[in-house]
């Protein structure tokens, strides 16, 4: 199983990126989509989160900017972020639960995918 991000890159503070992650492999079924970050020095912190059903959960730092939603053909996830700020600079995880028709939920983490918010 693969979770391929990408998308990141340096953007000027106020500007926009979307962040694409993509599920490969074995896999019957995928219930939860999401992203985190991380910057040196600080655990990683959820950023968002969708369901299957689509139930959008959002940190509060990003309410109103950033939108997550899903592809459920294509086992992907997306994260639109406008109006970044130099604080959202951090390495972007994608992330899912599930399963195979042998395994109970698991949880899966992709590679990162490094934000930079610079003039």
């Amino acid at each position: 199983v693969q979770l391929q991000a990408s998308g990141g890159g340096l953007v000027q503070p106020g500007g926009s990126l979307r962040l694409s992650c993509a599920a490969s492999g074995i896999i019957f079924s995928i219930r939860t989509l999401g992203w985190y970050r991380q910057t040196p020095g600080k655990q990683r912190e959820l950023v968002a989160t969708i369901s299957s059903g689509s139930v959008t959960n959002y940190a509060d730092f990003v309410k109103g900017r950033f939108t997550i939603s899903r592809d459920n053909a294509k086992n992907a996830v997306y994260l639109q972020m406008n109006n970044l700020k130099p604080e959202d600079a951090a390495v972007y995880y994608c992330f899912m639960q599930y399963r195979t028709s042998f395994t109970a939920w698991l949880d899966f983490w992709g590679q990162g995918t490094q934000v930079t918010v610079s003039s």
